[in-house]
């Protein structure tokens, strides 16, 4: 019930009027329609509450007229302007307040239709209302909009409303757990056609001797002519590439072609010097020990994490060249010794031995190196001069040597399971009546050799892709290995050291280095491994 403090009810007599516009009153209105004029006095609270906020408003309302003061005669609109009555300004037109209530009754029936019931069962996702903090106020800006803010309060814009999107569906009980994809598989070379897996390569180098020399019916080596000529296949047309047996040794193992100094046989250990690299990887200058930068066939398989070693006869008894790293070994007849990028390593010391520790090393595969270099002392490397006075000298000489080691190899476990014995000459005789500077496979000029000491002596005829001279002579090559026909020979084909550098590089997976990477140059394929072709 209505208090004394409260706003009254009135019940109006039928008939009465407005005071301000003489219309009829309806009964139990506080307020004319057609003026909007107050009948009776406002609550004592709220007129002080509007005396406070307009003054005259409580007074003007209390007299009976609209709350600004003005008087609405018959028939007239009330003022809409600022100082329209309370009712004016607080009430919203029916319209607008039908409107309203009916988009809050739709809101409510969406809210209540996705929170219910029949909703969760059909699993669609809460309506999640968001409303977009704004950043925190600056204060120099809140002290100057509050300084132009007119005197009545600044309302501020509503805030941005934003509907989140549905969140996903929370993953089945049963789906697998997701894992880390697995990475890929390390590439790999596939075989080349026609070539055999092989695994370890046994060189053997020997010092001047021309093909009949070594390989003839009248050869002063029977051992090699014959004996292990029957297990092997003869590659009838094998060249040597330049002048000098160190030369020679060094473009086998790296494609270097000579300087002076190499093809004299080193007679100063100095550095190549300047040392610039120029076409085809080529190293200038003058000198014999290559930088650092030179890539070599031992390099390239400690690259490819493949093991190497040069086992060098006598090497504790000899006397070393100032090489550091690589201990107590001869570096005259032994071409690894010539390489800034292998003495100059720490682990150099590992990659020489003696040749006794090739018996112990071929005992098992795993300590068999893939590529093992043999260096005969100066007693049996074939060479004319003996090593001590009324020593045996030339080929004969390095039968003892051939006699010991290769059977050794052939009993290994790494030899019957992927090995490969080359047996070759450095040169030609370069002197004498049988001298051969001949050349083959597209054989470069040199850059660190006149023109004049590429040739300096005429060669017999020759025929296919050979040259009378600038190389180093026809010398032949043995290879004995379970992937050759024992007893054979090939004569078709023509090949050179660099050609053996890059056969053994693409048995390896290797990428052709210095004067092996021509693309002139041919390559051992299934007519050099004709086993059971």
């Amino acid at each position: 019930m209505p208090t004394g403090s409260d706003d009254q009810s009135h019940h109006t007599p039928e008939g009465e009027r407005c005071s301000s516009c003489e219309a009829t009153l309806d009964g139990g209105r506080r307020y004319c329609f057609a003026c909007g004029a107050r009948r009776g006095p406002l609550p004592e609270a709220f007129a002080r509450w509007l005396s406070a906020v307009r003054p005259g408003a409580a007074k003007a309302a209390n007299d009976g007229g609209p709350p600004g003061g003005t008087e609405v005669g018959a028939g007239q609109e009330p003022d809409r302007g600022e100082d329209t009555g309370l009712v004016e300004r607080f009430t919203p037109e029916p319209r607008s307040a039908a409107i309203a209530v009916m988009a809050l009754l739709a809101f409510g029936v969406v809210i209540g239709a996705a929170t219910g019931p029949l909703a969760q069962s059909a699993g669609i996702s809460p309506l999640v209302v968001e409303l977009a903090s704004s950043p925190p106020p600056n204060e120099e800006t809140v002290e100057a909009a509050t300084e132009e803010a007119p005197a009545e309060a600044v309302t501020a814009p509503p805030e941005a409303v934003h509907s989140a999107l549905p969140p996903t569906p929370p993953p089945s009980e049963e789906a697998p757990a997701t894992t880390p994809a697995k990475p890929a598989p390390p590439e790999e070379f596939p075989e080349e056609a026609g070539l055999p897996k092989i695994e370890h390569v046994f060189l053997i180098v020997l010092d001047d001797h021309g093909f009949e020399e070594g390989f003839g019916q009248g050869s002063p080596a029977p051992y090699l002519a014959q004996t292990l000529r029957a297990k092997g296949e003869l590659l009838s047309n094998y060249y040597a590439v330049t002048q000098g047996d160190l030369a020679n040794e060094i473009a086998l193992l790296s494609g270097q072609g000579p300087t002076q100094a190499t093809a004299a046989g080193c007679p100063s250990y100095a550095d190549v010097v300047p040392g610039t690299v120029g076409v085809e990887e080529q190293v200038t200058g003058e000198g014999c020990v290559y930088p650092a930068t030179t890539q070599t066939l031992p390099g390239q398989l400690t690259g490819a994490k493949k093991s190497w070693k040069a086992y060098a006869e006598d090497a504790e008894d000899a006397t070393p060249e100032p090489v550091a790293a690589c201990g107590p070994y001869v570096t005259s007849g032994n071409p690894v010794s010539y390489f800034h990028s292998l003495v100059d390593l720490p682990e150099c010391g590992g990659h020489m031995a003696g040749l006794n520790q090739l018996e112990a090393d071929l005992q098992s595969e795993k300590t068999t190196p893939a590529l093992s270099y043999l260096v005969p002392n100066a007693c049996h490397d074939g060479s004319e001069e003996p090593c001590e006075p009324g020593r045996p000298a030339g080929l004969a000489a390095a039968q003892p040597f051939l006699e010991e080691v290769v059977p050794e190899i052939e009993a290994s476990m790494a030899y019957k399971k992927g090995g490969l014995i080359a047996i070759t000459f450095a040169q030609a005789a370069q002197g004498g009546p049988g001298a051969d500077s001949s050349a083959c496979c597209a054989t470069p000029e040199y850059p660190n050799l006149p023109p004049s000491a590429a040739a300096p002596a005429p060669a017999p005829a020759a025929s296919g892709p050979v040259k009378p001279s600038g190389g180093g002579g026809r010398v032949g090559l043995l290879l004995i290995s379970p992937f050759v026909e024992a007893g054979s020979s090939n004569e078709s084909g023509y090949y050179n050291h660099f050609s053996l550098l890059l056969s053994i590089e693409e048995a390896f997976h290797l990428t052709p280095i210095g004067y092996a990477a021509n693309p002139a140059l041919s390559t051992f394929d299934d007519t050099v491994y004709n086993q059971g072709s």
